[in-house]
């Protein structure tokens, strides 16, 4: 019998502190071992800087079989994410994961792979993933040395390499790609960069898009309006609310910088809950050149320049050792002050391991002191410099000198390399010189 909780948020944020918490809820189920009835346990709620997840665990009294999994109760993402952690010591076993069902793993030094959809999805860590595919090697090794001896030694060897990875005596490569964006590897040094994890955001491929069910819009389904009428007029379509998932609507507009090019501006309101989001995006192709604007931050007029960051655009504060990669907080069309704040808002308010019971003194006042620093640059009372790298040239800051040259800022054009090319999807573009194929 399901107990039926409260009225009350569908995901609850994880709280120790919550004494109201409804709980999981309880689903008398199948044990798929002895087919006897057990218990499912499902929790739904919602990880802080991250988004929401169920959690099922299920137990047969019977045989005593369990089973646990987590699941991601959020839509599937925009783009695709791949981390590639470099493990170099036993604290980087300690780092936290999830890791989704659709999501594949390797570790290129022992040339092991999990395909995606063949484990269910996990919240663990790196230690946890280890032993879980420990686990799943030697789940039939009884039946394998009874029936190809020679097959059941060589994965014996193969099961004590992927034990000594737990030594760390050699630094190796972890690898996890979700084309879902849901799964996700702990920077334990935050607000500073990881050096040892690098995260790129890519575009699905279509045989990704089949595999997680998604659909591309037919011919007849694609919006017909020139770029005069998308210049002149506020496009609606629905959407769910990030928050709680419920049904928005998004505004999209198309709008001219001035000294700059065209942007697509998004903005979501939820009705339900209040939650309000905006993204901006470039309108036009991606440029021949990345751009690198650095800002000297001198004055409390800075705050006030226009500012467009691009979803291809990292940023850095050198004085502070602070870097925030592509792809992290989107596109956004706002000034200095408010992408400061921004910035603030997501490594300190939002972040987990700042509050609660994961809360680390040390990592906690490194984050607290990072806070402080920033709220010294939005008043100028600390000079630093703002530096925009932005590989695709879309990214933008107002010139107040305009339009003579700025002082205090310097623009650099620069070639991109084969990586950058790479990740932007341009090395197998070719938009001239070919043929079309009949099919």
């Amino acid at each position: 019998m399901a107990r039926v909780a409260e009225e009350g948020p569908v995901f609850p944020e994880l709280s120790a502190e919550d004494c109201e918490d409804p709980g999981p809820t309880l689903i008398e189920s199948l044990c798929m071992n002895c087919r006897q009835n057990g218990m499912t346990r499902l929790l739904l709620t919602k990880i802080p800087f991250f988004r929401e997840i169920i959690v099922s665990s299920f137990a047969c009294e019977h045989c005593g079989w369990m089973d646990n999994e987590i699941q991601s109760a959020g839509r599937i993402q925009e783009q695709g994410v791949r981390y590639t952690l470099r493990a170099a010591s036993r604290q980087d076993l300690n780092r936290e994961v999830v890791k989704a069902d659709c999501a594949g793993t390797k570790i290129p030094e022992l040339d092991f792979e999990i395909p995606p959809f063949t484990q269910k999805g996990a919240l663990s860590t790196l230690e946890g993933l280890i032993d879980r595919a420990v686990a799943g090697l030697e789940q039939d090794q009884p039946t394998r040395k009874a029936i190809d001896p020679d097959a059941a030694s060589k994965i014996e060897e193969f099961v004590e390499k992927l034990k000594k990875l737990k030594d760390v005596e050699t630094p190796f490569t972890l690898v996890i790609d979700d084309p879902s964006g849901n799964s996700f590897i702990e920077n334990p040094h935050a607000p500073q960069k990881d050096e040892a994890l690098t995260i790129t955001h890519y575009k699905r491929n279509a045989q990704q898009d089949i595999t997680l069910g998604l659909q591309e819009c037919t011919e007849e389904e694609k919006p017909q309006n020139n770029i005069e009428d998308l210049r002149n007029e506020v496009l609606q379509f629905g959407t769910n609310c990030p928050a709680c998932n419920a049904p928005a609507e998004t505004n999209m507009k198309l709008v001219q910088i001035p000294h700059f090019k065209e942007v697509i501006i998004m903005a979501t309101n939820c009705e339900a809950c209040g939650h309000r989001t905006n993204e901006v995006k470039s309108g036009g192709a991606t440029e021949q050149l990345g751009t690198k604007i650095t800002l000297r931050i001198t004055d409390p007029s800075d705050m006030s320049r226009d500012l467009l960051k691009s979803e291809t655009c990292s940023v850095s504060i050198p004085e502070l050792e602070f870097e925030l990669g592509m792809g992290i907080l989107g596109g956004k069309f706002t000034t200095l002050e408010g992408l400061l704040t921004d910035v603030k808002e997501l490594i300190v308010v939002k972040n987990p391991f700042f509050t609660g019971d994961s809360t680390v003194l040390e990592r906690s006042k490194k984050l607290r002191e990072f806070g402080q620093k920033l709220d010294e640059i939005i008043s100028a009372k600390r000079e630093a410099h703002l530096v925009l790298d932005d590989s695709a040239g879309n990214s933008y800051l107002q010139n107040l000198y305009a339009p003579d040259p700025d002082p205090e800022m310097k623009i650099e054009k620069y070639e991109r390399t084969f990586e950058q090319n790479e990740e932007l999807g341009l090395n197998d573009m070719n938009t001239e010189n070919y043929q079309e194929v009949d099919k």
